[in-house]
């Protein structure tokens, strides 16, 4: 497959620590992952104030924050948190292609290997091998399922966790009130394969008391969303990035579903 989005830059006037609360938040309000301040979260990020406070906040997401730090060594980037490396994580980009096999695979290593068993760990150490690489779709399709734990505890069901925490877009249908009403694309078994199949209506939240991510969404937007919060508006470049990203690690993940 061909992955052409090539062009990297975060939307105009977004720093890196501000769009990496965006997708965060999301998970971090149902206390899935990160710190236990997600009002400071939503608040900074809302704001668009405190960077240092995000930064902060940022270093203490365990599953995200190590991957921030892969992409901005392979790329000569001295800050995890530049636009460019959070749009490489959450969303994919050309960055994400100076991660070596080698590279991928010592974090790996590091990070779960002890955390698996010997058949747990063979099955994920090949993967950098396979051509995966360290953004959130990799994480969601092939650590998690191995994993099988949020901070929470064990999860039931895998592929309703797997859908939501994975960063998808929806086309916005209307607005009702804080919420949005939009026609986003769901993960789904087909035969023995996970598989991105057609739209379905979802009804996500898009503010908080009038504050969120968002500002003058329309009917017709496309949005990104992470479990239940919208997270931003996305333009033809990254909408284009996101799907294709998220097709190559889906494939990967499938060489060993």
């Amino acid at each position: 497959m061909t992955l052409t989005p090539a062009t990297m830059a975060a939307p105009a006037g977004t720093s890196g620590p501000v769009l990496f609360a965006r997708y965060a938040y999301g998970p971090n309000r149902l206390g899935y992952c990160g710190p236990d301040d997600a009002v400071e979260l939503f608040g900074e990020a809302t704001r668009g104030g405190d960077d240092a406070g995000l930064r902060r906040l940022a270093a203490q997401f365990e599953g995200a924050f190590p991957y921030l730090q892969l992409i901005a060594r392979a790329n000569g980037i001295a800050d995890p948190l530049d636009a460019r490396v959070v749009e490489a994580y959450w969303l994919g980009n050309d960055l994400l292609r100076r991660v070596t096999p080698a590279l991928l695979g010592d974090s790996l290593d590091l990070r779960f290997r002890r955390r698996l068993g010997t058949d747990g760990w063979r099955w994920l150490a090949d993967k950098p091998n396979t051509g995966a690489l360290p953004m959130h779709a990799f994480h969601v399709l092939d650590v998690f399922p191995r994993l099988g734990l949020l901070r929470g505890g064990s999860v039931n069901d895998v592929l309703h966790v797997m859908d939501s925490c994975r960063i998808r877009w929806g086309r916005v249908l209307e607005r009702d009130g804080d919420f949005l009403v939009v026609s986003a694309v769901p993960l789904a078994v087909m035969g023995s394969k996970l598989a991105i199949v057609p739209p379905r209506v979802e009804r996500i939240r898009g503010w908080r008391d009038g504050a969120g991510f968002i500002n003058d969404v329309a009917p017709g937007d496309v949005i990104s969303i992470h479990w239940d919060w919208a997270c931003d508006r996305l333009d033809a470049r990254r909408l284009a990035s996101l799907r294709a990203w998220t097709a190559h690690e889906l494939a990967i993940a499938n060489t060993t579903v």
